[in-house]
């Protein structure tokens, strides 16, 4: 995948994972195809990877075993329209001995990086959800497909240097009050042929969730802009996100979701989420998202003056990580 600009052109060590194109149904009120649709195809790319090695039968009922994302980041790098063709290529990174790290790349057809994923997969036992080795005729063949993802689409403003916390529970977000912004129950068709809920979920609840963390702040910038005669129409668009799989909730399950404050600047800002289970107390993932304010008319991202990084700063509380 090395060509410098980002292309997905390359040899036998590249595999093309998926072609389609955007629904509309697939876009949110942003007008671009929402993050949860993002890690959908992924998914998907991911089972066409599992066929290359000779897991075919991973995502198919009954199976025995499959492959779980665990740490995962992800760059939207070019906004994803309604009916814009694309494609999605792959290549492995790293191997070890239960575990595999696959890039994945979704390309516009004008050759432009829409997204990339550097996703830490591990090899489950769906029964007891451990990880175990891969046979080796499967090693073999996810060795054969290391290569070197472009520079261009390397991680940019999150960190996955750092460590991830060996525990998250109830007990930290509210020693940092950190604020509630959503609260559900995992629906019947939102797991998969294991039982476990489908990796789109996770992100996909935040998204339905951040308003309640963000639109009063929005709410103070469009005001900022009419007392200077503008009218502004405002949204937001993540850049970069990383999450943290920790466990698998089931049909029924219930989850809340907590949210801390990350850093500020004027032209993007980050916050950290947590999806809590309230029965336990114990974390379902942690994840750290980097995002803009968007112009919806103009595409653009807005500058925050530091009144308003202040005001930003202000949302939820220091103190969580991923």
């Amino acid at each position: 995948m090395r060509d410098g600009e980002g292309g997905v052109e390359g040899g036998e060590d590249v595999i093309e994972l998926y072609r389609g194109s955007i629904n509309t149904w697939e876009c949110d009120e942003m007008g671009h195809m929402n993050v949860r649709f993002y890690v959908a195809k992924m998914m998907e790319g991911l089972a066409e990877l599992g066929h290359a090695v000779g897991l075919g039968h991973a995502f198919r009922a009954k199976a025995q075993s499959t492959l779980r994302p665990r740490d995962q980041h992800i760059r939207f790098i070019k906004e994803a329209h309604a009916g814009a063709p694309f494609t999605m290529t792959g290549c492995v990174l790293e191997v070890t001995d239960t575990s595999v790290l696959v890039y994945q790349q979704i390309t516009h057809q004008s050759g432009e990086p829409c997204a990339s994923f550097r996703t830490w997969v591990d090899h489950i036992d769906v029964d007891s959800g451990a990880a175990f080795g891969w046979s080796d005729v499967t090693r073999k063949r996810l060795e054969a497909l290391k290569d070197e993802p472009p520079a261009a689409t390397a991680p940019r403003s999150v960190d996955m240097s750092v460590p991830v916390r060996p525990s998250a529970t109830m007990a930290d977000v509210d020693a940092i009050k950190a604020p509630v912004i959503g609260r559900g129950v995992v629906l019947p068709q939102q797991v998969d042929l294991t039982g476990a809920m489908m990796p789109e979920f996770f992100i996909g609840r935040v998204s339905d969730s951040v308003g309640h963390l963000l639109k009063p702040w929005r709410d103070e910038v469009k005001a900022s802009a009419a007392a200077k005669g503008e009218t502004l129409r405002m949204g937001g668009a993540v850049l970069e996100y990383r999450i943290v799989y920790r466990r698998w909730p089931r049909a029924g399950d219930r989850f809340v979701i907590r949210s801390g404050g990350g850093f500020q600047k004027e032209k993007t800002h980050a916050f950290i989420h947590w999806i809590i289970d309230p029965d336990t107390g114990l974390a379902w993932c942690t994840s750290e998202a980097v995002a803009v304010s968007l112009n919806l008319d103009t595409r653009k991202i807005i500058p925050s003056s530091p009144e308003l990084m202040k005001a930003l700063a202000e949302v939820a509380p220091a103190g969580l990580t991923v």
